[in-house]
């Protein structure tokens, strides 16, 4: 019986000296530098699906404030600085957030600057066009309907959606335009990434602009490994 005990104890003291799993952010090279982030990782660059976790930074440790599970684009995920344009890739890489848009008017709760969708309203993704991977207001002459996105006939998807800054400050011809965090749709995107509706008014009610925060993009190793951003 003594023996018994002696070893419960032993075994009691060995789970509970596991080593606690250390947050996704703790391990990334960079978050941003804000104290919100945003991760979107796959289990690796052929992979469709994953999971989007948000992340507060509180008391000097990062913090799961939600998860979802999250979709990519069809052909997987490519890394972000050497993307193609029309591959259905999803870039790869740490990027800021510039603004909310959506179908739907503002979810409750929404501190970052939101953009209505009207009928008007186009994202540009014609390489020649002065407007390249930008929302427009009208189509410019110098961007073809082919080659831009009417915003409003994606209702479901960009019923509500983030503006994720890949090729956005300083745009390259030819990487790529117009990837979002949005809403589901039927299957895998062109590119972006999405998740359940719930999820992306839960996302918008939990980001606050004034916190910095930033998506990272990635897989769970090799080189897109999402620690690497």
């Amino acid at each position: 019986m003594r023996t018994l005990l002696v070893l419960g104890a032993v075994l009691l003291s060995s789970l509970g000296s596991a080593p606690v799993p250390v947050p996704l952010p703790e391990r990334m090279a960079d978050t941003g530098g804000g104290s919100q982030l945003i991760t979107a990782e796959a289990p690796g660059t052929g992979a469709t699906t994953g999971t989007l976790t948000w992340w507060d930074r509180r008391g000097g440790r990062w913090v799961a404030a939600g998860s979802a599970p999250a979709r990519f684009g069809a052909r997987g995920l490519a890394e972000g600085a050497s993307r193609r344009q029309g591959t259905n890739t999803t870039p790869t890489g740490l990027y800021r957030l510039p603004y909310a848009f959506g179908v739907r008017a503002r979810p409750a709760g929404t501190r970052f600057p939101y953009a209505r969708v009207t009928g008007r309203s186009w994202w540009c993704q014609d390489n020649a066009s002065r407007a390249y991977n930008r929302w427009v207001e009208g189509l410019p002459r110098d961007c073809r309907a082919d080659e831009a996105e009417h915003l409003v006939a994606y209702g479901t998807q960009y019923a509500y959606a983030l503006v994720i800054g890949f090729n956005y400050e300083r745009p390259v011809r030819g990487r790529g335009a117009g990837i979002f965090l949005h809403v589901n749709g039927r299957g895998a995107t062109a590119g972006c990434v999405s998740v359940p509706a719930d999820a992306m008014r839960a996302v918008l009610a939990w980001a606050d602009p004034a916190r910095r925060p930033h998506i990272a993009v990635g897989t769970r190793g090799g080189p897109t490994a999402i620690t690497r951003y």
